[in-house]
């Protein structure tokens, strides 16, 4: 028989890995990288959901969660295996939207903690006394009247009340309007939520003289006061006010006890794995993930859809506890049906899955009482009491669980690695491809300066007519300007040849934003200015130190000095000129500090427009570490897990793409 592990280094590794995984990311659109997301998604909820709270708590009850497709008979079957309509069934479609997990009273506290599925809000449903005090309530008011205008049956008397209105130990009870009740003796119990807002029909109040029944199984919210005179034990608030319809609670878990379950045992109907609703399918899949036995139920028409055996195939991945129901089965064709799934099962290496059938019945589409006569659920309501109540059963089908799923991870983490490989290979291609692009842009930039290609066009006609006709500050305007468009065409260059070499690359589309021509231009022509302005400062203080009769102007050295920087051979006569004004050594020495000058202003623009481009990128936070801390994690694992040797080997590349 297999036995759960539950030493500290095996839940420290687990831990360890867990946050592995959720610090993963796949944000590129890289083919695989949408199933990756998914995977990682599926690997934290069975880690959060599933595996850590079982292997702390290995004697907690066992957890069947209840799913199948849309019109199967879940809600029904969880109703007839409890006894009583704990959970809506119905003809519209989705039925289930708000999971409903029922548990024997005396395991309540184990589900009412964030211990398993602790994203999911509790809402509270105490059990109320039944008929003739068998520990269980029917209501005549159906769930979708708000105000339970019903008469409701408590053992042999009727009440008049709101839903789900609270009872005595005596089998009475009766409803004195929105959200009050009143107890006679010892037994009042309060509603499930607090009398006030749009919840208050729902009752809050219970008015008795001394404990009320299950009151003790609230003992653990002493942070709320007694309500309606209950002694100190009374009934509590529920930890959750909803402000929504009940019904509608799709992030919520409602919680029913009832002592007809045996202990050890939990139920949970689970919303339609193949849901029109997105919110709904994804929080089917996370329940089951929460599962120590799975039961999927499907019908004589619908079990070989493609979505229930997708979940067979990944029960068997797992190697879950799992069993398979077939409901509504017509009788004249029960053998036949019967006959075919089982074929089936067997084809998919399931043939040893325990499985039960339910024949068609007027209470499968909700009429008479829409609970299924015992005889049809005895077999399946046997089978999960054997398990719960037999001490080696029960730990074997959680230890089943369990070692399936931590081995499961022998797979599921290196293809998560390989992922995150692959989107820190993409994003270093398209930051790659960005920084040779830009690094070409600069050599062909301080190329074309250095042989004077921004003296042209209106700068190399204001130089002609300089400086008779044309102003030195004029001049320094035209350079500037010549600069900056040069720049500019740089930067549009390098851009085109990335957008060039970037076509296909879904990496580069989802991440490079689009050219920004008008952008770059303002951006180049500030630049430019900036410079112009540092070369005149420099020009002023050679002027000042310049041992000549007559002060030169400022703003002619820093024109004639612009000039020859920019305009290579070109501007020759500007360099002699310069040398007259300021001396040999005085032209030299600002001549070398703007050159200094000039090449880190093509720098810094050329690598501000290239952290531009990659700006999105790095926002993705694409961490190189995240392959090797997911193995090194999966590593520790394996060292700890008692049955590493075990673990199934991983696929071939081949059959996971066949899969």
């Amino acid at each position: 028989m297999a036995t759960l592990d539950v030493r500290p280094r095996l839940l420290d590794a687990l831990s360890a890995l867990r946050d592995r995984v959720d610090a993963t990311r796949f944000p590129l659109p890289l083919p695989g990288a949408a199933r990756a997301r998914r995977s990682r998604a599926e690997l934290l909820a069975q880690l959060d959901d599933y595996v850590v709270p079982r292997l702390s708590a290995p004697e907690a009850p066992l957890l069947a969660v209840i799913g199948g497709s849309t019109g199967a008979g879940k809600s029904t079957l969880v109703n007839s295996l409890v006894g009583r309509r704990v959970t809506e069934a119905g003809v519209l479609r989705p039925t289930t939207r708000t999971p409903v997990l029922v548990c024997h009273p005396e395991d309540r506290h184990w589900f009412s903690g964030r211990r398993v599925l602790p994203h999911l809000t509790r809402v509270w449903m105490p059990v109320q006394d039944g008929p003739q005090g068998s520990g269980h309530e029917a209501y005549d008011a159906p769930y979708d009247d708000p105000y339970g205008l019903g008469h409701g049956r408590a053992g042999g008397g009727a009440g008049l009340g709101p839903r789900p209105g609270p009872r005595d130990g005596l089998g009475r009870g009766s409803g004195l309007g929105p959200g009050r009740g009143s107890g006679l003796g010892g037994g009042g119990v309060a509603g499930a939520y607090p009398a006030r807002g749009l919840h208050a029909e729902y009752g809050g109040y219970a008015d008795g003289a001394g404990h009320g029944r299950y009151a003790d199984g609230y003992a653990d919210y002493d942070d709320y006061p007694a309500l309606g005179g209950l002694g100190a034990a009374g009934a509590r608030a529920a930890d959750y006010v909803p402000d929504e319809p009940y019904d509608a609670l799709v992030d919520s878990l409602r919680l029913e006890t009832d002592p007809a379950l045996p202990r050890g045992l939990a139920l949970l109907d689970a919303p339609d794995i193949d849901s029109l609703v997105t919110e709904n399918r994804e929080l089917a899949a996370r329940l089951i993930c929460a599962a120590d036995i799975w039961v999927l139920v499907t019908t004589a028409t619908r079990y070989a859809d493609a979505v229930p055996w997708h979940l067979l195939r990944t029960a068997k991945e797992y190697d879950v506890t799992l069993i398979t129901v077939l409901d509504r089965v017509p009788h004249q064709v029960a053998v036949e049906v019967a006959r075919k799934y089982a074929t089936l099962l067997e084809e998919a290496g399931l043939g040893g899955v325990p499985r039960f059938t339910i024949p068609e019945l007027p209470e499968s589409a909700g009429g008479g009482s829409g609970l299924l006569p015992a005889s049809a659920v005895a077999a399946l309501r046997d089978w999960l009491a054997r398990r719960a109540e037999d001490p080696v059963a029960r730990a074997a089908a959680a230890a089943r669980t369990a070692e399936g799923a931590v081995a499961a991870l022998r797979t599921q983490v290196p293809a998560l690695a390989s992922a995150a490989a692959a989107q820190h290979s993409a994003a270093v291609r398209v930051a790659q491809r960005v920084v040779d692009a830009y690094a070409r842009a600069e050599e062909r930039a301080l190329r074309e300066i250095a042989q004077g290609a921004p003296l042209a066009g209106d700068a190399l006609t204001h130089w002609h007519c300089y400086p008779r006709d044309v102003a030195p500050g004029a001049l320094l305007d035209a350079l500037a300007s010549s600069l900056a468009t040069l720049l500019t065409c740089v930067v549009g260059a390098a851009d085109a040849q990335i957008d060039l070499a970037s076509q296909r690359d879904p990496a580069a589309e989802a991440t490079l934003p689009a050219p920004d021509a008008a952008g770059v231009a303002g951006r180049a022509g500030v630049a430019a200015r900036h410079w112009r302005r540092c070369v005149e400062e420099l020009a002023e203080e050679e002027a000042s130190v310049a041992e000549r009769a007559t002060p030169p102007d400022p703003e002619a050295v820093a024109a004639l000095a612009i000039t020859g920087l920019l305009g290579g051979r070109r501007a020759r006569t500007a360099g002699e000129a310069l040398a007259d004004m300021l001396g040999v050594h005085g032209a030299l020495r600002l001549r070398e500090c703007g050159e200094r000058l000039l090449e880190e202003c093509v720098r810094r623009v050329l690598d501000a427009e290239q952290d531009r481009l990659l700006a999105p990128l790095d926002a993705l936070d694409i961490a190189a570490e995240q392959q090797a801390d997911l193995i090194a994690a999966l590593s520790v694992l394996r060292k700890e897990h008692p049955h590493a040797a075990a673990w199934p080997p991983a696929r071939h590349a081949s059959e996971r793409r066949e899969r």
